[in-house]
Parts: structure tokens; C-alpha cells; sequence
């Protein structure tokens, strides 16, 4: 015995060594004289050996065909379509066939579920069980995923892999995403004097939120002042959200995100005046009175293509449509997102160039760089929406055009 542990006395010992013996005997009751080796063994007799050995085959030959990576149901032998994949540190650094058995062992009295990917940098297969989370249920993927040394966690259905000390893991872990939003531009992002937001843009950032099982907080923000706060220091919101435009000057200080709407220039203008408006030259005269809210690409757009016209900037954005059908100005630099939207509400307006925009692009995400696990995991939730039909159902709500 260890010197630091103190003696045991004789009596002591004696009833040691009765229940040793009760032990042994009380084992060959339950396990059967034939099925001693398989109890010392794991708790497998021979049969289950056998059927783990079976299944280990089919992984390992599984693996074969897909070295980049998989997450596999090993009774059925085949990848679920989503969950949120995190290994057991019980399996950790299992690698080639020979330790597949363990793996396979693992798995079967835990999750039911192996993944596995091949290191080209030492030629090696590596294993692990796995544990499959809900995608809603990120929080409690990634507190295992500390648990168990991991890194990261992986969400089938995006291919997103989240870091487990990145921003998403720090959003997740204060329970809400904050959303930076102008709430001026209807129908994207419009906030309500009771400080309500609605809007195309709302339900993609409640739709982030959602696939981070979260809550979302709207902090508004505006056009003039956008690019300052999203690169506020300390940081207002996680990201900005509701008819942002992508453009090369934002990427060059800050992430945006893929597309998740089309988007381009167009007008504005009274219904008894539509027939005068035919194209961009209609509109670069002294005598046509041009609003823009400032700030933004429509008044830079306007300031650069519409030289000879009157320009009048106005600071509220959504206020400008009703100015244009009181005759307070004659035209309004809009998006072909929103214009449908004040046609729609109000009978004095039109929008006589809407299939014939000025620009083409799209609107996504902004945030600041260094965020870049928010920005993948925000571009696989829309491809996400994109291929499950999410995000078409929403252009159909608002009545917006859908260009995927």
C-alpha cells in the first residue's frame, strides 16, 4: 500500500478479503461462468463484439469515400440532415481502424452517432462519438462542447463551425443578439411609436436569433451615423440589419454578409405625374425637386447622377413619400424594395420605373470585422432560408421581388 495512506488493521483486512469474495462470487451469478470474459471486457460478450466490429467496418469503409468530414447514425449508417454535432472528450485523438472498435463502443451506449474526417497533414482518419443537439439548442451544445475540450461545435445543416470562445459563443452566453436597425425604411425595418419593429429585415434578424436560440434586442441606429456606430468602440449592437446595401466601400472596413434581398435605384414620384418620368435624363432637370434622406446611397446617387436637378435633403426617411404626393417635392430616390410598399399604401404615388432600376446589387448584414464566426454562421442561415424556403415565403409577404 501507498505510505501516505495510513495502516489498515488486521480486522480491517479480514472484512476486506469477505467482500472481495462476495464480489467475485456475486459477479459469476450475474455475468455466468461462460460470460466472465466478456464482463472484464467492457460488459460485451462475444456476440455484441462481434456487432460492434460489424458496424466498426461499415464506418471505417464509410470514411473512405468521404474524407472531408461526416457525422454518422451508426444503427442506420447514414448522415443526418441537421443537429449540432459535438464530440466526447471520452474518444478524443482516435484515429485508423484499430481504434474504431472504442469509438463504435462509445457510441452505441451513448448518442448512437461517430464522426470522422481525414488529416492529410499525417495521412490518419480520426473518430470520435458524438453527442447531436438540436439546432435550437446552441447554448447547450456549446456549454458540452467546454465540458468536453472542445474547440468548436458543428451545425450539420449550414456546414457552420462555431468556435467555442468566438462572438457567437459570447452572444449566445448573454442570451440576446443585439440588432442595430434605422427603423425608417418600410417595409424593411420600421419601428412604431410604441418602439414595435416590423419589417422584411426584422424577420431575418428574428430568424438569426431563432437559429441561435436566443432573443433579439432592436437598437436603432441611422444612415448618416451607421458606418460610426457599427464600428463604435464599445460596440453598440453585434450587427445592423434592414436595407443596407452591399458595396465594396463597406467591405473595405467593415464584413458584410451574402445577399438575402435584390436591390436597386429607382423613383418615386406622384401618379398624376408618372408619364413624365421615362428615364434618368426625365429626372436631371432644375425644375424636377428631388428628396433623399442624407446620409445614405440615395443621397449620394442622387448627388452624382442628378447634377442639374434640384436636391433637397430631408432628414426623416419616412416621412419623404407622403411629401412627394402633398407636392412638397416631385420625386423620391428610393429602392425598388421599398417602393412597392408606398404604391401599395397610398393611391397618389407610383413608381413608373420599378422594372427598370438604376443600379442592381443586394442587401445584406453589416457588422464589424473580426466578427468573422458571426458572419459565416450569419451567411449559413441564409443559405439556409434560401434552400429551405424561408426567405421566399417573406419576399411573398412584403411583395418583393425573389432573385434566388
Amino acid at each position: 500500500m501507498n505510505n501516505n495512506y495510513k495502516k489498515i488493521s488486521d480486522s480491517k483486512l479480514n472484512s476486506m478479503k469477505q467482500f472481495k469474495l462476495f464480489l467475485f462470487i456475486s459477479v459469476l451469478a450475474i455475468c455466468g461462468i461462460a460470460g466472465i470474459t466478456s464482463c472484464s471486457s467492457g460488459g460485451y460478450n462475444s456476440a455484441e463484439q462481434a456487432k460492434i466490429n460489424a458496424i466498426a467496418d461499415k464506418v471505417w469503409a464509410y470514411s473512405q469515400s468521404h474524407p472531408d468530414g461526416f457525422t454518422l447514425n451508426i444503427r442506420t449508417i447514414t448522415e443526418p440532415s441537421a443537429g449540432i454535432a459535438v464530440s466526447y472528450a471520452a474518444t478524443q485523438n482516435s484515429h485508423s481502424r484499430s481504434q474504431l472498435n472504442k469509438v463504435v463502443s462509445h457510441a452505441l451506449r451513448n448518442d448512437g452517432y461517430v464522426g470522422g474526417w481525414y488529416n492529410s497533414e499525417n495521412g490518419l482518419y480520426y473518430f470520435d462519438s458524438t453527442k447531436l443537439f438540436p439546432e435550437n439548442e446552441l447554448a447547450g451544445a456549446i456549454r458540452f462542447g467546454r465540458e468536453n475540450g472542445q474547440h468548436s461545435v458543428f451545425i450539420l445543416s449550414s456546414s457552420a463551425d462555431i468556435p467555442l470562445e468566438g462572438t457567437v459563443a459570447k452572444i449566445v452566453a448573454r442570451g440576446k443578439i443585439l440588432i442595430g436597425t434605422t427603423g425608417d425604411y418600410r417595409p424593411l425595418s420600421f419601428c412604431e411609436p410604441d418602439g414595435s419593429y416590423w419589417g422584411f429585415g426584422i424577420e431575418v434578424a428574428k430568424e438569426i436569433a431563432a437559429r441561435l436560440g436566443i432573443d433579439t434586442e432592436f437598437v436603432k441606429t441611422s444612415w448618416p451615423t451607421l458606418t460610426a456606430d457599427v464600428l463604435a468602440d464599445p460596440q453598440m449592437f453585434d450587427l445592423a440589419i434592414g436595407g443596407i446595401t452591399i458595396t465594396d466601400a463597406r467591405r473595405e472596413t467593415m464584413l458584410m454578409s451574402e445577399g438575402y434581398l435584390a436591390n436597386g435605384k429607382t423613383i418615386l414620384c406622384r401618379a398624376s405625374e408618372a408619364e413624365r418620368y421615362k428615364s434618368i435624363q426625365d429626372l436631371d432637370k432644375p425644375e424636377v425637386r428631388v428628396m433623399v434622406n442624407p446620409g445614405g446611397l440615395n443621397e449620394k446617387f442622387a448627388n452624382e447622377n442628378l447634377p442639374h436637378a434640384t436636391i433637397i435633403v430631408y432628414q426623416k426617411n419616412e416621412e419623404i413619400p407622403s411629401l412627394v404626393a402633398e407636392g412638397k417635392a416631385d420625386v423620391m430616390i428610393t429602392e425598388i424594395t421599398e417602393a412597392p410598399y408606398y404604391v401599395k399604401t397610398d393611391i397618389r404615388l407610383a413608381a413608373p420605373l420599378l422594372d427598370k432600376p438604376f443600379t442592381h446589387g443586394e442587401i445584406g448584414v453589416l457588422m464589424r470585422k473580426g466578427q468573422d464566426d458571426l458572419l459565416q454562421f450569419v451567411n449559413a442561415v441564409i443559405r439556409q432560408m434560401k434552400k429551405d424556403g424561408t426567405l421566399r415565403k417573406l419576399h411573398e409577404k412584403y411583395n418583393l421581388v425573389y432573385a434566388w
